[in-house]
C-alpha cells in the first residue's frame, strides 16, 4: 500500500484574533503548545509518509509561509488554493495529484492543521488502521471520535451495523445538534465527526463523478490546471458533497483525546493548567483567579481575583472577553475600527 498523508490547512482562524490574522492565521501560530499547530501535525503524521508522500492544502497566501516552516516538503506539495471552494474541491485535487503520481489505488490519509492531540501513538494506530481499511475494502473510511462530552459544536456519526473488528458502516451524519439533542446522541452511541479521513485515491475520485455534479464537471475539464479548477468549481464540503450521498463508507472508533481547537475557549480543554486551572502560555501570572485563559506574547499578563476570563495580549493590543462570549468573536471584530481591528 503506497501512502499519502494531506493535510487540510487553510483558512484564516477569525476567531483568535487579535492573535490570527490572515498572514498569520491560527494554524501557523503556537497555540496548543509552544510551536505552530501545522508544525505539530506534521511531526504526528512524519512517521507514517515520508515528505515527498505529503500534502498540503492551504491559501496561495499561505504558500511562502509553509514553505519556510517545512523545508523538507518539495515545493510542489504545498497546494495553494486560488479561492476558498470547501474540502470537496480541495481534497478532490489532491486525490487528482496523487492518482497522477502513484496511481488510483494509492491512500490517501486525510487531516486538519488545527487538532490538539493527547495520545498521539493511539492516533498514528487509528489512521494505520483506517489506511488499512480503506484499501482493503476498497471504502471511503472516516474515524468517528468516542465524545467526551456533549458538545453541540461538532457534527456527529451514527454507528451502522459491523463488518469487521472495529469497523461499521454509517448509518448517518448529523449536522451541529442543540445541546439537549447532543446530550440524547452521546448517550445512545454517536461519534463525533472528526474530519479524519481515508480512501484510495480512485475510490473517491469515482464516487466524486457520480454522486458530486458540485465538482466532477470542474475536475473532468481542468486536466491540470489548478486555476482552471478552482474557478469553476461549486464550493461544497466533503461531508455533504460525497460522504452522505455514498453507500461506500465505512467508520472506526477513534479514542485519543482529539480535540477541534475552534476558539481560545478551547484552549482551556487542551493546554496544560496551574494549580488554579489557568491555561496560560506566555509571561503569565494569576492570583486569587480560577479557570481563565491567558496568551501572552511579547508581554506580561497579570490576573487578580477574576474568573473564566479570555486575555490575549500581543504588539501593544490587549483583548479581554469570557470564555462564554470567546465562540463569538465574530461580532466583536466588525465592531471594531479597522485601525484596530487589522492592526
Amino acid at each position: 500500500m503506497i501512502r499519502w498523508n494531506v493535510v487540510l490547512a487553510g483558512g484564516v482562524g477569525s476567531r483568535f484574533w487579535p492573535l490570527s490574522t490572515p498572514d498569520r492565521p491560527k494554524q501557523l501560530l503556537p497555540l496548543v503548545s509552544d510551536v505552530p499547530m501545522l508544525r505539530d501535525t506534521l511531526d504526528r503524521l512524519r512517521p507514517s509518509a515520508p515528505p515527498e508522500r505529503t500534502l498540503i492544502l492551504t491559501n496561495a497566501s499561505l504558500r511562502d509561509a509553509i514553505a519556510a516552516m517545512e523545508p523538507s516538503l518539495p515545493p510542489e506539495n504545498i497546494v495553494a488554493e486560488p479561492r476558498p471552494a470547501g474540502t470537496c474541491a480541495a481534497l478532490a485535487w489532491a486525490a487528482h495529484l496523487i492518482a497522477a503520481r502513484d496511481g488510483d489505488s494509492a491512500v490517501m490519509v486525510c487531516t486538519h492543521a488545527d487538532w490538539a492531540i493527547a495520545d498521539v501513538p493511539s492516533f498514528r494506530t487509528t489512521l494505520d488502521r483506517a489506511a488499512q481499511v480503506a484499501s482493503a475494502a476498497q471504502a471511503l473510511v472516516t474515524v468517528g471520535i468516542v465524545p467526551s462530552r456533549p458538545d453541540p459544536g461538532f457534527g456527529y456519526i451514527q454507528p451502522g451495523e459491523a463488518v469487521d473488528d472495529g469497523v461499521r458502516r454509517v448509518q448517518r451524519f448529523i449536522e451541529k445538534p442543540t445541546r439537549e439533542r447532543a446530550v440524547e446522541m452521546v448517550a445512545d452511541g454517536y461519534l463525533w465527526n472528526s474530519g479524519i479521513f481515508a480512501w484510495r485515491v480512485g475510490d473517491l475520485l469515482d464516487e466524486i463523478r457520480a454522486l458530486t455534479p458540485e465538482v466532477a464537471p470542474a475536475l473532468a475539464a481542468a486536466g491540470d490546471d489548478l486555476d482552471r479548477f478552482f474557478s469553476s468549481v461549486q464550493s461544497i464540503a466533503i461531508d455533504v458533497g460525497v460522504l452522505e450521498r455514498s453507500a461506500r463508507v465505512l467508520m472506526l472508533a477513534g479514542q485519543f483525546g482529539w480535540d477541534d481547537v475552534g476558539t481560545w475557549a478551547a484552549l482551556h480543554r487542551v493546554r496544560s493548567k496551574d494549580a488554579q486551572d489557568n491555561a496560560m502560555l506566555g509571561a503569565a501570572w494569576a492570583v486569587q483567579s480560577h479557570g481563565n485563559v491567558v496568551h501572552a506574547e511579547g508581554t506580561q499578563v497579570v490576573l487578580y481575583g477574576v474568573d473564566d476570563l479570555v486575555v490575549v495580549a500581543r504588539d501593544g493590543l490587549t483583548m479581554v472577553t469570557t470564555r462564554e462570549k470567546a465562540a463569538d468573536l465574530k461580532t466583536l471584530v466588525e465592531a471594531l475600527p479597522p485601525a484596530v481591528r487589522d492592526r
